[in-house]
Parts: C-alpha cells; structure tokens; sequence
C-alpha cells in the first residue's frame, strides 16, 4: 500500500507540473492574420511536415505513372 501511495504521489505531482494552458496562446496564433495558410502558422517544424509530405506524394504519384508505363510494355521473348 505503500508503494502504490508512493506511486501516485510521482504520477499526480509528475502531471500537474507538466500541464499548462497553451490554448488562448495557440488561439492567438492561429487567429492572426499574416497571409500563412492555418496549416503552415506553427512554424518551421509545419512547413517541414507539409514540404515532406507533399515530396512524398508527388514522388508516388510520378512512380505510379512509371510502374504503369513498364506493366503496359509487352514482354520482349527470349
């Protein structure tokens, strides 16, 4: 009993430091008007998740087109 009053005490003290309010400061950023698009106004670490994913999709989308155009080929016989 001990152990789990122990226990307890690390988590609740452990998660009350940890948490804060942030949302007005986010409502701020997000509310401002400085031309951004909503999902690039977090900053750097948005505009690398938006530039890696629009990389990714534009490279799928080119090798769907070459995997099509080398399955239309025929075979060339032996």
């Amino acid at each position: 009993q001990a152990l789990r009053q122990l226990s307890q005490r690390t988590i609740s003290t452990a998660s009350r430091r940890q948490l804060e309010n942030k949302v007005s400061e986010y409502q701020k950023l997000f509310q401002e008007d400085n031309g951004l698009p909503v999902h690039l106004r977090g900053g750097a670490k948005d505009a690398l998740l938006y530039r890696t994913t629009a990389g990714l999709a534009v490279f799928g989308t080119m090798y769907a087109f070459y995997f099509l155009l080398v399955s239309s080929m025929p075979k060339k016989p032996n």
